[in-house]
């Protein structure tokens, strides 16, 4: 048995973000459908299924399309607007990823939906909301991270904002919490018998992932400021340092313990005295702190990262190897925890993909298929609403399924 058995998808999110929220409802037994264009999507790396040359790799190592199945169907037209309302009936949830007043316009809104399925959970991921004075704006994450006042505090204090990548609203903000309204709304149905809409947004997912820096804000008016709290790399206690081999290594002493543990560790007991407190977090660090971290610079100049990671580790203080992707994988921990993952594929053999998350005891997630092609059931999804295969050939012809 997996935890999610039973339940029914319609996925119309098409690019990333949500691939990754229907991802993670998939690898846990969930029948996830890629609903998209009759025409193949040049955009296979932005979550389409693939359907071009060397579609079958690409469809191997897209992650986050594995589990699903894919058909492709014109919305625009009537008879492929009558299918999706087929496949509605008997779906436990809809999700989109439109501007809003498009799946109005494509008549497959949740109002449409909830009359042909009262027990539909349907949930809309749009960069504002489907109110407001920005609901029809365009934008990406690093427009939502601008906006929720997360871009402007990642970066030097004297600098401009730095771009990180866009894991935050896109990923952390939306796929997550999409995943996570989704499966509270079907917990609900389970009480009520009623679906229910998710109105969820880039923007307001970014916010809530600094609720622990607002609290300040909101008591007294501290705002914090890009590069004056210990969280930015400022503090000598909690940043990166360059090591001599020219790589990078993190280092987390808040803790009075763990920057003692340092201290004595590199042979600078003298500047145990100097312990991160909580009174630090919203401000800058003085110039006896900036002299310590210019110290520790120095320091870590002597030795390789992977050297100073195997000194400090040991003798517990929170360090780390900053890896760029092509090491992650080959690291011990990794491995062990099964965060990289050996598929066999029928025709291309070993393929690689990231483990599967949360880790369950009892109904953990598995990966039963790799990601879709094009329209690859469209005739299997079809069949089982009853199509033969005559007026399947005869939609396909006239551009209505893919």
């Amino acid at each position: 048995m997996m935890a999610l058995d039973g339940i029914k998808v319609l996925d119309l999110s098409n690019y990333v973000p949500g691939a990754l929220c229907t991802m993670i409802l998939a690898d846990f037994g969930a029948d996830v459908i890629k609903v998209e264009p009759a025409k193949a999507f040049p955009m296979a790396d932005m979550g389409y299924s693939p359907g071009g040359k060397d579609r079958e790799r690409q469809a191997a190592f897209f992650a986050l399309n594995r589990n699903k199945r894919c058909i492709g169907l014109n919305l625009r037209s009537d008879e492929g607007r009558r299918i999706f309302h087929r496949m509605a009936e008997s779906a436990d949830v809809v999700i989109e990823g439109y501007r809003p007043g498009v799946v109005e316009r494509l008549g497959v809104d949740y109002g449409t939906i909830s009359g042909i399925n009262p027990g539909i959970v349907y949930c809309s991921l749009s960069g504002y909301g489907q109110d407001g004075p920005y609901r029809l704006l365009s934008g990406h994450d690093i427009n939502y991270i601008s906006l929720a006042g997360v871009l402007g505090l990642i970066g030097p204090k004297d600098g401009p904002p730095s771009i990180p990548l866009n894991i935050i609203a896109d990923f952390a903000g939306v796929s997550l919490y999409g995943a996570v309204g989704i499966l509270l709304a079907l917990m609900a149905r389970g009480k009520t018998g009623k679906g229910q809409y998710i109105d969820h947004t880039y923007m307001e997912g970014a916010i809530h992932l600094i609720t622990w820096f607002t609290h300040r804000f909101f008591m007294d008016g501290t705002v914090m400021k890009r590069g004056e709290s210990w969280a930015m790399g400022s503090y000598p206690h909690y940043g990166v340092y360059r090591t001599g081999d020219g790589k990078y290594l993190s280092i987390g002493c808040l803790e009075p313990h763990f920057w003692d543990n340092l201290c004595r560790a590199i042979g600078k007991e003298e500047l145990m005295p100097a312990k991160w407190s909580m009174d630090m977090t919203f401000q800058a660090p003085d110039e006896k702190l900036l002299a310590i971290r210019s110290c520790l610079e120095q320091v870590f100049l002597t030795k390789t990262r992977d050297e100073w990671f195997d000194l400090l580790a040991p003798q517990d203080i929170p360090v780390g190897k900053v890896y760029d992707i092509g090491e992650v994988f080959s690291d011990p921990q990794v491995i062990h925890r099964k965060m990289v993952i050996e598929l066999d594929h029928p025709n291309l053999g070993k393929v690689n993909q990231v483990g599967i998350l949360p880790k369950l005891s009892e109904t953990p997630g598995q990966v039963r298929r790799f990601a879709p092609l094009h329209g690859e059931h469209t005739d299997e999804i079809l069949g089982a609403l009853g199509f033969g295969a005559e007026e399947i050939g005869n939609l396909r012809k006239d551009g209505t399924v893919g």
